[in-house]
Parts: structure tokens; sequence; C-alpha cells
């Protein structure tokens, strides 16, 4: 009996650890989820666009399709990888991190060029030239999933510089939940968001009250505005986000002198209002300067990205590569 009893004790200690372990993945994947909080919100905002012009009975399938590319690309793809670069060559996190910072800046920036520089858009007049939906939307898919590739990559490889875990399998565990959670995040919210306006013209024709009825003609009027904010609030972030990562990168690399004179700007700014404002006025202030900094490289970056790389990469790939 007193061996039973030790037994269950043994198992006890044992459920208490591992519910320890799992309370330490959570709040470690809590805290480097946040740093992804930019890429997140482009996410969100980038992806709706790929169902346009489809039928709502097909809009949440296509999204679920490019949600499982999304998780594929994450947990098959990028964490092995993330895995081994934070294992056999942590050197290498730094310069990827940059490099994903400066795709950032160059997409917000041309973002920002194409609104104040409209022009036609090539993959725009491709869609056109496609009759057939089902190769339209196998074609949106791929191109989703593609997107996704890209800042699935910036996410996980924030989320590693962020995690401080005492061994290989507990940082794994956290890159995977925080893959996981991301994904379920950014493919809810978009799920949601296409779908409100069906929402909405279901309750002006179908809500048997007045006010229901007002309500789904006040959400199909304000879902074009949401997509608008979101634009606009996912190039904010992307330039934010973008600026900052190189910039630190820089101080990294030991070139600290633009991160430093940022950061003594900011505290300036900072000190200059009320004090019960210092610290936001803090941040903004340093956001802001991060986000025009990755204004101009984003800026600098849009001849080489779409006159060198692009074409290089077209030329290999066999295919639209943005």
């Amino acid at each position: 009996m007193s061996g039973l009893l030790a037994l269950l004790d043994d198992v006890a200690g044992i459920a208490k650890v591992a519910a320890a372990s799992i309370d330490d993945v959570a709040a470690a994947a809590g805290k480097a989820g946040a740093k992804t909080a930019g890429v997140i919100i482009d996410d969100a905002a980038v992806t709706p666009k790929y169902v346009q012009g489809f039928a709502p009975a097909r809009e949440l399938p296509i999204i679920w399709r490019i949600a499982r590319g999304s998780l594929f690309n994450k947990i098959i793809l990028l964490l092995p990888v993330a895995m081994l670069l934070a294992n056999f060559a942590p050197w290498l996190i730094t310069p990827l991190l940059m490099l994903g910072g400066s795709y950032l800046c160059f997409e917000g920036a041309e973002k920002i060029f194409h609104v104040l520089f409209p022009h036609a858009s090539h993959a725009i007049e491709e869609d056109m030239s496609i009759k057939d939906p089902g190769h339209l939307e196998e074609q949106k898919v791929k191109g989703a999933i593609k997107t996704d590739f890209i800042l699935s990559a910036e996410i996980m490889t924030i989320a590693l510089s962020a995690i401080e875990a005492p061994n290989v399998w507990m940082q794994a565990a956290t890159l995977a939940v925080v893959g996981i959670g991301v994904t379920v995040a950014v493919y809810g919210s978009v799920a949601l968001i296409v779908k409100m306006d069906d929402v909405g013209l279901y309750l002006t024709n179908n809500a048997p009250t007045p006010i229901g009825r007002g309500l789904g003609r006040g959400l199909v009027r304000f879902m074009p505005v949401l997509m608008k904010i979101l634009s606009i609030v996912g190039t904010a972030a992307m330039l934010w986000v973008g600026g900052s990562i190189v910039i630190h990168g820089l101080e990294v690399l030991g070139f600290g002198w633009l991160g430093h004179l940022i950061h003594d700007w900011a505290y300036a700014l900072g000190h200059a209002v009320p004090a019960a404002y210092e610290g936001a006025a803090e941040w903004m202030a340093k956001a802001t300067m991060d986000g025009i900094f990755g204004v101009a490289l984003g800026l600098l970056l849009i001849p080489l990205a779409t006159k060198v790389i692009g074409p290089v990469l077209k030329a290999f790939g066999g295919g639209n590569t943005h």
C-alpha cells in the first residue's frame, strides 16, 4: 500500500511539473506573440483582399485553405528551420530579422507610393483575364499562402528572438504555440471581417425589429470603412515594426548611433509633457521615428526590389512573386 501511495505521489509530482511547464510555455508564448503584433495586424489586414470578388459561399472555404497553408508554413517548414538557427547558427537571427524588417518597410512604403502615384495593377489585369472561377480561386489561394510564408517567417523569427526558454523542447513548444495561436487569431479575425457584411445584409432583410434592421444597415455601411482602417493600421504597423527591427539590428551589429539618437529624442519629447503622459508620449515619439525611418528605408528599397530582385526571383520562380 505504501508503495502505491509513493507511486501516486510521484505521478502527482510529475503532473505538477508538467502543468508548470505548460504554464511556462503559455506565458512565454504570450510574451513572444506580443512582439509580433505589428506583423499580425498587417497579416489580418492583407488577407481579406484574397476573397474579394468571390461568391459568399466560397469565402470561408478559401480562408480555411489559406489558414491550413499558413499552419503548414509555420509548423512544418519554418519551425524546424528556426530551431536549427537558434541552436546551431544564432548569429544569423539578427540579419534575418533585419532582412524581414526591410521587407516590411518595402511593403509599407510601396503601399504609400501606390496611393500617392496610383497606376494599374498587373496582378489585377491578370485576374481579369482568368475566366474560370475555380482556377482563379486556386491562383488566389497560392498567392495568399506565398505572402503568408513571408509574414509567417517574420512572425516566427521575431517570436524566436523573444523566447527565453531553459531548453530546446520548451523553445520548440513555445514557438509552436505562438504559430498556432497567431494563425487562429489572424484567420479567425479575417473570417469574421469578411462575413460581417453578410451578417449585416441578413439583419437588414430579416431582423424582426427596426433596431435590428438598422444595425444591419450600419454593419453594411461600416465594413468598407473598417477595411480602409485596417489597411491604414496595417501599413503603419509594418513601417513601425520594420523600422524598429532594422534599427535594433543595427545596434546589435555595433551601429547603435541611430537607435541612441531616436531614444534620446523620444526621451526628451516624453519629458516635455505632463508626467502622467510621459510614458505614452515617449513610446509614441519612438514609434513615429521608427516608422519614419521605415518609410525612408522602404522608399530606397522600391527600385532595388522592383527592378532587380523582383525580376530575378520571377525568372527563377516562373511566376509573380509579389
